[in-house]
């Protein structure tokens, strides 16, 4: 990539003119992108997103097909499509964005033309699993945070399809703190199929000259008298249950400050306990739950606000006065010494003194040092709140939240994250107050202190907000610590996994080669690439003229790059040469050797390069806003809007066999699955009958273990409305009860549950069948659809909108809808007294003489009926 005399700018056909800084670190990182696949890790805020930019250009330039950029929230995919859009010669209509905002329809549409997409991984999860879009023609994926890539995360199962379906891939990962340790990051890698890392720290001379000094301090704030005593009289109770669980035999601890693994240990070893179906087990668990209600209650009070302990408190009273509330709710809020919690924290009318801290330095800041933007994070939303309407009284402040609503506090829609973040750049207002949505990668403005109300417990989101400032100018970063409390444990534990952090990434830039080897060798690495070849090239043909996505092809020699040289240094990997090329591949610095070249390359058209007269108009804006976990709901149910359940015609099979899965099921890890299997085509509805449909005849109704507990106690009623849409519909309907012990996992009696199998099989015809996990569903659906598609010879079809219930139903339905009344109590009590208007004009007397009606049950149906309405 080469450089103008005149201007320190990157020149390149598809890139704007004068728009992209040369940067050597950059262009080192970009060269070694475009040889394999590689995990980039830079600081933030020094251009992660241009690396992966220079590589998208020289791929479209070079192979043409699309690029795919992956980013986990919507605010981020909003920015990276209009610095994309700004930054690339390509008309707008052919960059888009994907997020649940837009229609599913829509999207496999607007991927057939676009030749760069920006996405959220949920979305292109969603598409995936539901066969509307392909990855075949992707040249280029970008996995932006791709930390994030563990467990579950839509990134795991979106390379594993990339790999697999590209003709030509090429992973470029990126992050400014991939993991808290190597092992860590490795699996990053092998979750990604990533086999090079490539790491840039403040240390290296061309990282230096963009960089400034951060200091970073902690303040020690004392808690005051009171708040001790509300502290240590929850501690006493935790102490207590604890008591309670070391004469169980599964701990020998009592002190309160009890770390998260010892309570996973004790868990464990309850969990024993109920295996081998000894009571102490389930006595244990309820306990445990109350250590862990009680634990959260400490941290409000030691490290956020009395105010947030108030809310807290008030959502488990309202917990332990819910139907079907869990006897430790309901212990818990009873307990004399938590009752004498609840009435000091309802009396203390002071302000922690971590608010008269923040204060005092936004104070400092914004008017001694005259500076401009403050960020506070903090990690409750109850704090955030109650933070910026105090700070509100003396700077102009503003909150940052995410979308979904908890109790008594409204998330804020996309419009107004991005209002929000518009104004804060513009200088509107000073402080923005934020819950985690603005750690990860967001484009805030370049600001004068990060204040962390309280210390994060990991190294990775500690890393992550300490990059809002130290862009341009020395920054500042301020820590809170309530002295004696976990504020301290978790600001010496974050403190200790970044400094591990940064040591073992400078040891993986050290040996970089040693690690190569090492992931390569990662079970399921290599199946990504043959023997650790390069990723680009044709891909070669089999016997039978398929593509295998493993293979690798020789280099194309039209396109063989040269060596190059920029400042006196050739571009490093981890201390080898990465000139090593891309089979194919030119290197980057290849792309303009002089002005002459480069415009004559930015006139040329067709198979990938735009035309210099092309112009496009912008597909929408893309705005979006994301929550505190990263996650997107709506793009979990794949789709901004409310859409009626389909009535599909049976489509024409491909070979092997098609499940139907509802939308919603993508909660869980079956669809995925079943996408990925050979011989398994799933397609993806709004559902108005089941959660999977296998045949014309069979229809599946998926539930848990809690969830079918859950109809039981009066958590979710809707159950036997289900299946009785389903064997309506379906003349072989069919429920999977799925998970562990059915008749151990609550406090439920045995025959209760024995009742309710008995009324699916015999009242509504249904087969009752059951899976211990998620894979074992996988493998029952795909078996039975197999039955039913290739033994049976039956075609797949979605029939029916759900029917208009029938008289009894809605009888049933009116007389359910009461709190403590089920399906099972509302049958009962209308065979006793004949119609809903008995029932409802019916004496507590009369009441406690049906089966199943408890004094709480009677209780409620005379207190819903009989009260005055308090609208």
């Amino acid at each position: 990539m080469a450089a103008t005399d005149e201007v320190d700018n990157i020149e390149h056909p598809l890139l704007t003119d004068g728009l992209l800084e040369e940067r050597q670190y950059q262009l080192q990182l970009a060269d070694a992108a475009l040889a394999d696949h590689t995990l980039v890790c830079l600081p933030t805020g020094l251009g992660k997103t241009s690396v992966s930019l220079l590589v998208t250009a020289h791929r479209l330039h070079e192979r043409g097909g699309k690029a795919l950029f992956l980013a986990p929230t919507k605010p981020l995919v909003n920015q990276h499509a209009d610095f994309y859009r700004e930054a690339l010669q390509i008309p707008d209509d052919e960059i888009v964005v994907f997020t649940g905002e837009v229609r599913p329809d829509d999207r496999a549409e607007l991927w057939d033309d676009a030749r760069i997409v920006i996405a959220t991984p949920q979305v292109v999860e969603n598409d995936l699993v539901g066969n509307r879009v392909s990855l075949a023609d992707v040249t280029h994926c970008t996995f932006d945070e791709c930390h994030r890539a563990s467990g579950d995360y839509a990134y795991n199962y979106i390379a594993e399809r990339y790999h697999a379906d590209a003709e030509d891939p090429l992973v470029t990962a990126m992050s400014a703190s991939p993991g808290g340790d190597e092992e860590a990051i490795l699996q990053v890698c092998e979750n990604l199929g990533v086999r090079e890392v490539e790491v840039m720290t403040e240390r290296d001379a061309d990282v230096a000259e963009h960089t400034h000094d951060t200091d970073v301090e902690w303040k020690r704030v004392e808690l005051p008298e009171e708040v001790l005593e509300i502290r240590d009289s929850l501690n006493d109770v935790i102490k207590d249950r604890l008591t309670k669980l070391k004469e169980l035999g599964v701990t020998n601890k009592t002190s309160p400050d009890l770390s998260e693994k010892e309570l996973v240990r004790i868990q464990g070893k309850l969990r024993e306990l109920m295996d081998n179906d000894q009571s102490e087990g389930y006595k244990g668990m309820s306990l445990h739950a109350e250590i862990r209600k009680l634990n959260t209650a400490v941290n409000y009070v030691e490290t956020q606000s009395v105010e947030s302990l108030r809310r807290y408190f008030e959502r488990l009273k309202n917990a332990a006065r819910s139907s079907g509330a869990s006897k430790a709710d309901q212990r818990l809020v009873s307990d004399p010494k938590v009752r004498e919690s609840m009435r000091r924290a309802e009396d203390y009318d002071d302000l922690h003194p971590k608010f008269r801290q923040t204060r005092i330095l936004l104070a400092e800041t914004l008017g001694l040092n005259d500076g401009e933007r403050v960020i506070v994070f903090t990690e409750s939303r109850d704090t955030a709140e109650t933070l910026t309407e105090f700070l509100g009284q003396h700077f102009e402040t503003h909150k940052f939240v995410g979308q979904s609503d908890t109790e008594g506090s409204d998330g804020m829609t996309q419009t107004q994250q991005q209002e929000t973040l518009d104004d804060f750049r513009a200088g509107e207002f000073e402080v923005l107050v934020s819950t985690s949505v603005a750690e990860e990668g967001l484009d805030v403005p370049e600001v004068d202190l990060v204040l962390f109300y309280e210390p994060v417990p990991t190294a990775i989101r500690s890393i992550q907000r300490k990059g809002r400032t130290g862009r341009q100018t020395q920054g500042q970063v301020v820590v809170l610590l309530a002295e004696d409390t976990r504020d301290e444990a978790y600001f010496w534990k974050s403190r200790n996994d970044e400094k591990r952090m940064k040591r073992e990434l400078r040891d993986l830039k050290s040996v970089a080669g040693e690690i190569e080897a090492e992931l390569v060798e990662q079970p399921g690495v290599d199946e990504y690439g043959d023997d650790g070849a390069a990723a680009g090239g044709d891909p070669e043909e089999d016997e039978s003229g398929e593509t295998d996505p493993g293979e690798t092809a020789a280099p194309d020699p039209a396109s063989e790059g040269v060596a190059h040289e920029t400042k006196g240094q050739t571009a490093t990997n981890g201390g080898e040469s990465a000139t090593k090329p891309d089979a194919g591949q030119s290197g980057l610095t290849a792309f303009a050797a002089d002005e002459a070249t480069a415009a004559d390359s930015a006139g040329q058209t067709g198979d990938g390069s735009a035309a210099a007269d092309e112009t496009g108009g912008s597909t929408g804006d893309g705005s979006g806003g994301g929550d505190e976990t990263g996650g997107e709901s709506s793009d979990r149910s794949d789709g901004g809007d409310e859409t009626e359940g389909v009535v599909a015609e049976a489509e024409p099979q491909a070979e092997g066999v098609e499940i139907v899965a509802d939308q919603r099921e993508l909660d869980s890890t079956i669809a995925r699955d079943l996408s990925t299997r050979e011989g398994v085509e799933t397609r993806l509805e709004t559902l108005e009958v089941g959660d999977y449909v296998l045949s014309d005849r069979v229809v599946v109704e998926r539930k848990t273990v809690g969830d079918f507990l859950d109809t039981l106690t009066g958590g979710d009623r809707s159950m036997f409305e289900q299946v009785g849409d389903a064997s309506r519909h379906y003349t072989r309907p069919v429920v999977i009860i799925e998970g562990g012990d059915l008749y151990g996992e609550r406090n439920v009696h045995p025959n209760a549950v024995r009742g309710a199998l008995s009324a699916l099989v015999i009242d509504f015809g249904v087969s009752v069948l059951r899976t211990a996990d998620e894979d074992e569903t996988a493998d029952m659906l795909e078996v039975i659809a197999t039955r039913e598609q290739e033994t049976a010879d039956r075609e797949v079809s979605v029939h029916g909108e759900k029917q208009s219930k029938t008289l009894a139903e809605q009888q049933e339905y009116v007389v359910a809808s009461i709190g403590d009344v089920g399906p099972v109590t509302a049958r009962s009590l209308l065979d006793h007294f004949g119609s809903v208007e008995a029932v409802m004009t019916a004496d507590e007397e009369d009441l406690l003489d049906v089966d199943g009606v408890g004094q709480v049950t009677a209780d409620r149906i005379r207190d819903v009926v009989g009260s005055d309405y308090d609208g």
